[in-house]
């Protein structure tokens, strides 16, 4: 009986050892870290760009904390509105095809259990061994594997509209709030100057967070994300210039 029991523990245990394994990976965070790095990109740099605009036009402080307050504003619930509206179409895609394989499970098991073998021979597995997989796992929970095996829809990658939206909304006005600092603070004479350095600073820590978070190379995430936003800023001076507006 006390071994019984001892092995019942293990067992507890090893259940909780592998849960937390899981836990640790990273992929767990993709679809929200995403959102989240989309988001804070795009505050911080379409704040900084819009508050220099601004900045350039006018000799006063009050234009330039307005432009860049509502640029916030719209920016994050434009993006929190854009992300549940194109991961929502993302959800119906899967809902829809989720419906299909329910009725193809319904109308064709024995063609959809086939299915499920070929997919698990071509992995590497035996004819017979995949055969006997597919049967199992059907046995237990035919549209759960045909799910993951087949549409490659798991809880880790399912679209999840919600999340998303606020994710990038809160990660949008976090951005922004970065540079919109910079215009109640910083001097006018020196505005310019101040929100370039500080959106590049920004850019920087925003790199490395999402790479340690994400678990990859912190300075090829900083370079990648210092770069791409450094053009996109310079590519807005350089269309003022075009058009003969100093921004």
């Amino acid at each position: 009986m006390a071994n019984k029991k001892a092995t019942e523990v293990s067992a507890d245990k090893d259940a909780e050892n592998i849960d937390t394994y899981l836990d640790a990976h990273y992929v767990q965070r993709s679809n929200w870290l995403r959102a989240a790095v989309l988001g804070a990109n795009d505050g911080i740099i379409s704040t900084a760009s819009l508050a220099i605009g601004v900045t350039a036009a006018s000799v006063t402080r009050d234009p330039v904390l307005l432009a860049a307050t509502a640029g916030v504003v719209a920016g994050a619930l434009s993006m929190a509105a854009g992300e549940y509206v194109s991961v929502s179409s993302q959800t119906d895609v899967e809902t829809a095809d989720i419906e299909r394989e329910k009725q193809e499970l319904e109308e064709m098991p024995e063609l959809e259990l086939q299915m499920l073998a070929k997919i698990y021979e071509e992995r590497g597995l035996k004819k017979e061994t995949a055969l006997k997989v597919a049967e199992e796992l059907t046995a237990n929970d035919a549209l759960s594997a045909h799910m993951r095996d087949e549409l490659g829809i798991t809880d880790i990658n399912q679209a999840k509209p919600i999340q998303a939206a606020l994710t990038s909304c809160v990660a949008f006005a976090f951005g922004g709030a970065l540079p919109l600092l910079v215009t109640i603070f910083a001097p006018m004479n020196l505005m310019e100057y101040y929100l370039y350095g500080f959106t590049s600073v920004s850019l920087i820590i925003l790199g490395a967070v999402s790479a340690k978070t994400g678990g990859s190379d912190v300075l090829k995430a900083v370079v990648r994300i210092l770069v791409w936003g450094s053009i996109a800023m310079g590519l807005s001076a350089l269309v003022g210039y075009l058009f003969g507006v100093n921004v």
